[in-house]
């Protein structure tokens, strides 16, 4: 049996008349590469604010790993291991790279308060901070200020601190967006070298990264799932391709 990490069930949000998302059942497995695509106003970024504890649901529950964490707040589901990217740049612009990596993995390790001392006293921070970075192929931007860097590698940072927390569990909310297609392709290999065993789940508008990158789709329209399987399977399915596909002016070229 599939280890399911991340499960909802009948999951619905209403904002007044309005049902923003409608009695989701989905399930993420362990490893997962799951894509979730829809057309804009379909609901994803709400079904991604129930995951992640930033909006109650009306209805229905969130399970992590089995357990029930509905009623569980979003820092808690940090800490459980669900990790949300790409959202909002929120880093720390005039510390360094490695200082932006460093408090996460301080924080993620209960050691936070320890980082204000002198830094040789937490060696193991800064080793495993580096180690991210050069996974990430940032060793080299290391001592650079995150406000030197090109937006990018600012995405890059991001990343970097969100596998820093180790999550079992990570969304990426458009990795690429506002990112210069000369830059894009830096990020989209990060995402295909992450850790085997995190279940990823990645809002995405471009067809060419999720065809690359996801082993699965899911497709939401009007709130609801609309179809769900593999890339091949959305693709030639008409009625996904009469909603959305068509809709995105993609002219497949997965045969």
């Amino acid at each position: 049996m599939t280890d399911i990490r991340l499960e909802t069930k009948g999951l619905s949000r209403r904002f007044g008349a309005l049902a923003a998302v409608q009695g989701i059942d989905f399930k993420l497995a362990s490893g997962a590469r799951h894509a979730l695509i829809g057309p804009n106003g379909a609901g994803k970024t709400t079904f991604i604010n129930l995951l992640t504890g930033v909006l109650p649901p009306s209805a229905g529950r969130v399970l992590l790993g089995g357990r029930d964490i509905t009623g569980t707040a979003q820092a808690e589901r940090v800490k459980l291991g669900i990790a949300r990217t790409f959202q909002i740049n929120r880093l720390f612009r005039g510390l360094s790279v490695l200082e932006n990596v460093c408090i996460a993995v301080a924080e993620r390790a209960g050691a936070a308060q320890s980082m204000f001392y002198p830094a040789g006293s937490r060696t193991d921070i800064i080793d495993e901070s580096m180690q991210l970075l050069q996974t990430l192929r940032l060793a080299d931007s290391a001592r650079h200020r995150v406000s030197e860097l090109p937006y990018g590698r600012q995405r890059l940072v991001e990343l970097a601190i969100t596998i820093g927390l180790k999550p079992e569990v990570l969304l990426l909310d458009e990795p690429a967006a506002g990112v210069p297609s000369a830059e894009s392709h830096v990020i989209l290999d990060a995402i295909e070298r992450l850790p085997e065993h995190i279940a990823v789940l990645i809002i995405e508008h471009d067809m060419d990264v999720v065809f690359r990158f996801a082993k699965r789709v899911t497709v939401m329209v009007g709130g609801a799932i609309f179809a769900e399987g593999t890339p091949k399977e959305i693709e030639s399915n008409p009625q996904v391709r009469e909603v959305y596909l068509g809709q995105a002016g993609h002219e497949s070229a997965h045969g």
